[in-house]
């Protein structure tokens, strides 16, 4: 598929109102996206497990207008927000060659999300994710499909994680799951332009994986995704640091089919200190893990050693903990978690969760 493919060419421009709601989840890559090109292309690729329960809820009313301006207001847990407004004209502005019906409808965007906002959780994959879509619902309304196959489904979700890329590329990865690879590589099927379901095979010791997300700072992001991203612009280890990424993709491949835990925890984690450790040495530098995230990390480590246990962390671009683990050791590692890591957590507030299967159609 190339660009070209996913622009609409006609639609009816008769109907008049509507309404499309659909919720999508947040996910947690294994293998980290980190700088990217032009329109939104990595520069290496990744692969990350979907969520179940953190999701963004997201309602799109439309109502047919004269002007062609681009006409829309963003309503979040249920009030106005004009800081959001920007962030969608930018995402209307890059996706209007795709979806020209844009400028012919005034649209109400309401959406919450099921955890807390600025938590730690990519928000903005989810968000993104939801709106995009919605948009493809209505212009299967505009165009009178649907999709009753699995290749139209397959059309469907191809456009729609195309179209949420534009708005913030690690949405590519929350319309399908259980896991989602997105960028260019030699070791899984995938592409550039939109993530990919994983197809290899998986090992029963990855289903039904779980996340519990330690919120060790609830505030907003010291470094925005896209000033991080730019920082691997001329970063001295960025070569380096994208050819690793295609070797450890590769290798997990190899990992989940085999079922091989402590391989995973291994990749995971380095994965994880590896992003840090290129803010660390960019220019500007920035340190974003907290004292207490190195008090959860080192806690985690003493305690998989003393019990031959397999949980790890990884982290995204902050301070928060995602704690990883096979549903298997579920019960005794959330007895450590309560006991001796929520108390490293803002108001000792953690979110569990666990793989789930992507996003889905709200009926009204």
């Amino acid at each position: 598929m190339t660009e070209q493919d996913f622009i609409l060419k006609s639609y009816n421009t008769n109907i008049e109102n509507g309404s499309v709601k659909w919720s999508s989840p947040s996910n947690i890559a294994l293998v980290k996206y980190w700088g990217k090109k032009e329109h939104q292309i990595p520069e290496n690729p990744s692969i990350s497990f979907t969520l179940s329960d953190c999701k963004t809820i997201t309602e799109v009313t439309y109502t047919k207008k004269e002007s062609k301006d681009f006409s829309f207001d963003v309503y979040f847990e249920g009030e106005k927000n004009e800081a959001f407004k920007p962030k969608i004209q930018t995402f209307f502005e890059r996706i209007e060659t795709y979806m020209p019906f844009l400028r012919d409808y005034h649209f109400k965007i309401d959406t919450s999300n099921t955890f807390p906002h600025s938590s730690g959780i990519a928000s903005s994959a989810s968000g993104m994710s939801a709106i995009a879509l919605c948009l493809m619902s209505i212009e299967q309304e505009l165009t009178n499909t649907v999709t009753s196959s699995a290749v139209e489904k397959s059309d469907f979700n191809q456009k729609a994680s195309f179209i949420a890329r534009l708005g913030s590329g690690s949405a590519c990865r929350s319309i399908e799951g259980e896991l989602v690879v997105w960028g260019q590589n030699e070791s899984t099927e995938s592409s550039d332009l939109y993530g990919v379901k994983f197809e290899g095979e998986v090992h029963s010791n990855f289903k039904n994986y779980q996340d519990t997300i330690l919120l060790v700072d609830k505030g907003e992001k010291q470094v925005s995704s896209t000033v991080g991203h730019k920082l691997m612009y001329g970063h001295p280890f960025a070569k380096e640091r994208f050819a690793q990424a295609h070797e450890n993709l590769a290798k997990l491949k190899t990992i989940l089919a085999s079922g091989d835990l402590n391989a995973f925890v291994k990749i995971v984690e380095s994965e994880a200190l590896t992003l840090h450790a290129m803010m660390m040495t960019s220019m500007p530098y920035f340190i974003l893990m907290k004292p207490n995230t190195l008090e959860i990390i080192n806690k985690i480590w003493k305690f998989r050693e003393e019990n031959n246990s397999n949980v790890c962390f990884t982290l995204d671009a902050g301070a928060n903990v995602h704690v990883l683990y096979p549903e298997s050791e579920k019960e005794t590692v959330l007895n450590f978690i309560k006991k001796e890591l929520t108390k490293y957590c803002q108001n000792e507030h953690y979110i569990c969760d666990q793989i789930g299967l992507g996003a889905n159609l709200i009926r009204l």
